[in-house]
């Protein structure tokens, strides 16, 4: 049985093509992926996130011993801030990425990408059950349901609907903000390299938030949209998804997120393999091409140089705000050099590419 989100009828009222993404019922489009991508770079656009898991751990110990799972040190948080890391195995690949959100100094809410939230939650009920028993795990992901609005004006649209002030809220902050009369948390996030907001509140609350958010920005030109422009969005902006940029056997260094990596916070799975990578390399690292000619570039197409195989697309599509097909590659680290020019097989054709640095798109920062 396929799994919905409390907004499954909604999706349906408003036409929505729905597809089976990870065992969920989700709309792909409303209308279409470019009208929907564009609406939210351009003004806002509304996306059902209910299907993402939300994972609750407790305990005196919780901080110190999720330091220890994960690559990003625990110690910068403070209660309502959030920090995004991914989660390594004892071969330096990712379980998983995730964010942290410190609710206090006991209590940490993980968020967690849909398909693999069992997976994550055994992973993490077995790795802490060996260092601790007196934390709390619960997999409360059936209690939520969560709503992110995105664009350059998602803030006047939701503050339409609260007195709490949003500017309060810096990016990955998150704050318990009244919205249509409910209490909630409500976090600067997002998926889609756009300002916005993403919000958690009870599955009982979702429909009649998601409603008063597309009638509150009716006149701002808000639109709903599906998982289709979620990953063009996320995929101009270099966002990495679990199974394409990264993965089991894919270590977050190859991925480009070294940032996120801190190797002196303390011991942690996977310590050694990752702080040898960024010490002395590695043999294939992630960045990103435009195509010179057209096509679109498609996740596992191969990537070659002179004929020479070199590496695959990790995710690719054809970019609505740059119109041409753009991907980001896991290649050969040594051809990784600004403007060097490659071939994608595409259907049997080499379409001509060069290398560029990531990100894709980034936000007009405000003047």
């Amino acid at each position: 049985m396929l799994k919905h989100t409390p907004l499954y009828e909604k999706h349906k009222t408003l036409g929505a093509k729905i597809v089976d993404f990870g065992g969920w019922e989700m709309p792909i489009q409303y209308t279409s992926i470019i009208e929907e991508h564009t609406a939210t770079r351009e003004k806002a656009g509304l996306f059902d996130v209910s299907h993402m898991g939300e994972i609750i751990v407790k305990g005196k110990e919780a901080k110190n011993i999720l330091n220890t799972l994960i690559t990003n040190d625990m110690n910068l948080l403070h209660p309502k801030k959030i920090i995004y890391s991914p989660v390594p195995n004892e071969k330096g690949g990712v379980v998983d990425d995730l964010l942290v959100y410190m609710i206090s100094d006991e209590e940490f809410l993980l968020v967690v990408n849909a398909s693999n939230t069992e997976k994550d939650f055994s992973w993490f009920k077995e790795k802490i059950s060996i260092i601790s028993s007196s934390l709390e795990i619960i997999n409360s992901s059936t209690d939520y349901g969560q709503i992110a609005i995105q664009g350059p004006s998602a803030q006047v649209i939701l503050q339409k609907l609260t007195n709490f002030n949003l500017d309060q809220i810096n990016f990955f902050t998150f704050d318990y903000v009244e919205v249509c009369g409910k209490k909630i948390i409500v976090s600067r996030t997002g998926y889609t390299g756009e300002d916005g907001f993403e919000i958690y509140c009870h599955h009982s609350q979702t429909e009649e938030i998601w409603d008063n958010l597309l009638s509150a920005g009716k006149n701002e030109g808000i639109l709903p949209v599906g998982l289709g422009a979620r990953d063009t969005l996320r995929l101009e902006a270099a966002l990495p998804l679990y199974g394409h940029e990264f993965d089991d056997n894919i270590t977050p260094i190859e991925a480009g997120l070294k940032f996120f990596v801190k190797p002196n916070k303390g011991n942690f799975i996977g310590a050694d393999v990752l702080k040898k990578q960024i010490e002395e390399g590695t043999a294939k690292k992630l960045t990103g091409i435009e195509l010179i000619d057209k096509g679109v570039p498609r996740s596992g197409y191969k990537i070659e140089k002179d004929g020479v195989e070199i590496g695959y697309v990790t995710s690719g599509t054809y970019s609505p705000t740059l119109k041409k097909g753009v991907a980001m590659v896991m290649i050969s680290a040594e051809m990784v050099q600004p403007r060097n020019e490659v071939d994608v097989i595409i259907r049997d054709n080499k379409i001509k590419a060069k290398i560029v640095k990531l990100p894709f798109y980034q936000k007009k920062t405000k003047k």
